[in-house]
């Protein structure tokens, strides 16, 4: 049943606003130079039919049919923050020079600010040099002074910054929360410990230039180089395995504060191609912050928005807890709906056309007596309404009756879907039927001016089966994105031999095709539905991510990562995971963790 507080999610709906003086100089301070005067449409769907008239400067009105009073519009986005981790040649300090040439960041690391503040005498540098020079450890309060001294100058606050190496601790991390010091993005890289240790008893050091050579991953240029060459006095084996060791604890010591904004980056490749995996994240992470800007809201605005999202995210860190908890609140849900547009936003704009979203909630499993068709239609119009604000005309497809006779009729779970489709809101400038419509399943729904595709949950019937049509239709869509949400392509019993048109290999293959652009799964012990042992969870075009969850004091709960997967992990690998078992152990699950709940 459609639920009564089915209303639109879409981000842009805005109210008229008084009209404001065409005066550069009026506009608040906080304003730069190319901020924009226009109608405020609730969507930017219409930007197709909007003329942009030059007043003066870089200052623009925008005419919409549709005047419903002028807002200022301001299209600064605030700097990019970054914060980077990664144990002991990993090759953060590479990615941090790529980093700083791409975006033109403030390269902050700790290292650097202590040898500046104790070299040029300063009241705290001459303060952790009584430390250093007594051999002890500078405290947390006198190196967080140092860093959020040095976040505050004015070329960090203009450019942005990324900050290396910091912090190191549980302490440290809090202290720059009080301070309301977050970055947009938490970035980890992640190398397998035998890598490391190679990569850094390999390590050579020039004492001439200062220059970190590898026997052979890096070798000196010449002989002469290669004869002056010393191994650095931390880079024996013994010392690395320990310096490992402590990086392990201080990270899994931070990992909880910046949970919901990590992503692990697989370090053991090429430093190209892990630089292009750190620049794709880092542009989207910017064009999420212009759009934010391009809402209409100030910037004062947006920060508020920011603290009280982060505020409202504080109470789970990364995965929404009480997901057991039915209905789900307004915030878990959005929590859901802009994690899997996020992640089908960059599969979309990477080029892929073949996509499919597995999102397993107790509200958006069938399997489950809580299941709400409302939240799946608001998921689907919510990546409907995304894709036509940039422009694309998106068909919302729900495949139709199928069969014949006795056999006619739809899944149970689709029944009265698409009339919630036509019924819902969306949106006060009429998006259904000009940017967005409704088909069914198959090839003679693709039209030209179809730009992509989204298909509600498309499965199989007992006797019925929806491979056919729906290939007909991908044939037909071509190169243009078809997305599948909650899709069930495996077979079911048949009669007459339906279901054995393609033959089940081809069929089998033909739904493969399809990449996860997003997965998430809630995981239980085997033929139950509580307690919640953990979660699996994928976001293009990142690794797959298991989490345990862990009850904690008062009633509270959290998820604590253990594990990443190149590829979607099985049973077995998931058991050895939660026993804390490495992944080239024999596999031999006993007990109750051996009646885990797979995933497929």
């Amino acid at each position: 049943m459609l639920p009564t507080t089915l209303s639109s999610l879409h981000s842009t709906n805005v109210t008229p606003t008084p009209t404001p003086s065409l005066s550069p100089r009026s506009a608040p301070s906080f304003f730069s130079s190319s901020s924009f005067l226009s109608l405020p449409p609730s969507s930017s769907i219409q930007r197709r039919r909007i003329n942009s008239v030059c007043l003066f400067g870089d200052t623009h009105l925008r005419l919409n049919s549709k005047p419903k009073g002028l807002k200022v519009k301001c299209l600064v986005s605030e700097p990019l923050k970054v914060m980077i981790s990664g144990a002991p040649a990993s090759g953060k300090g590479t990615q941090c020079e790529l980093i700083v040439q791409k975006f033109g960041l403030v390269h902050i690391s700790t290292g650097d600010i202590l040898r500046a503040e104790v070299s040029s005498g300063t009241e705290i540098g001459n303060k952790a040099k009584e430390f250093m020079n007594a051999g002890r450890l500078v405290p947390d309060e006198i190196v967080t002074a140092m860093v959020t001294a040095r976040l505050s100058r004015e070329d960090s606050e203009e450019k942005g910054w990324l900050l290396d190496g910091y912090p190191r601790s549980f302490a440290q991390a809090q202290s720059l929360e009080k301070l309301k010091i977050r970055p947009d993005v938490y970035i980890v890289l992640d190398v397998p410990d035998e890598i490391l240790i190679n990569r850094c008893i390999g390590r050579r050091l020039d004492p001439v230039t200062g220059k970190i050579y590898h026997l052979k991953n890096f070798p000196p240029e010449t002989e002469e180089i290669k004869a002056r060459l010393v191994i650095r006095p931390d880079d024996t084996e013994e010392k690395v395995k320990s310096r490992l060791e402590t990086y392990k604890k201080n990270a899994e010591a931070i990992s909880s504060t910046y949970l919901n904004i990590m992503t692990k980056i697989d370090g053991n490749r090429p430093k190209e191609e892990v630089f292009k995996e750190i620049e794709s994240l880092l542009l989207q992470v910017q064009k999420d912050t212009v759009k934010t800007a391009k809402s209409g809201n100030t910037l004062l605005e947006i920060k508020n928005h920011k603290n009280q999202a982060s505020a409202s995210e504080d109470k789970w860190r990364g995965i929404p807890t009480r997901l057991n908890n039915i209905p789900h609140s307004r915030e878990i849900r959005k929590y859901f709906y802009n994690d899997v547009l996020d992640a089908t936003q960059r599969a979309v704009n990477d080029g892929r056309t073949r996509l499919k979203v597995e999102i397993n909630i107790p509200e958006l499993n069938p399997e489950m007596d809580v299941y709400r068709i409302g939240t799946l239609m608001e998921l689907v119009r919510v990546l409907a309404l995304s894709f036509a604000d940039d422009g694309k005309n998106v068909k919302v497809c729900v495949q139709g009756s199928m069969g014949e006779g006795a056999l006619a009729g739809m899944p149970l779970q689709l029944a009265g879907t698409r009339k919630i489709l036509e019924f819902m809101d969306w949106g006060e400038y009429g998006a259904l039927g000009t940017f967005i419509k409704i088909g069914s399943v198959g090839a003679k729904e693709v039209d030209e001016q179809d730009d992509m595709f989204i298909i509600v949950a498309p499965q199989n019937a007992v006797g019925n089966c929806i491979i056919d049509d729906l290939k007909a239709m991908t044939d037909a869509a071509g190169n243009r994105p078809v997305i599948l949400v909650n899709p069930k392509l495996k077979d079911l019993p048949a009669s007459s031999g339906i279901m054995q048109t393609m033959g089940r290999d081809k069929r089998l293959e033909y739904a493969a095709s399809f990449q996860n652009c997003y997965f998430f799964r809630l995981l239980y012990y085997a033929g139950t539905q509580y307690p919640i042992m953990g979660a699996l969870r994928m976001s293009y075009p990142y690794r797959y991510e298991l989490y345990k969850r862990v009850d904690e004091s008062f009633g509270k709960e959290k998820y604590v990562i253990l594990s990443t997967f190149t590829e979607r992990p099985n049973t077995d690998e998931i058991n050895d995971s939660f026993q804390g078992k490495p992944r080239n152990e024999t596999k031999n699950t006993s007990g109750i963790w051996g009646f885990l709940s797979g995933i497929f």
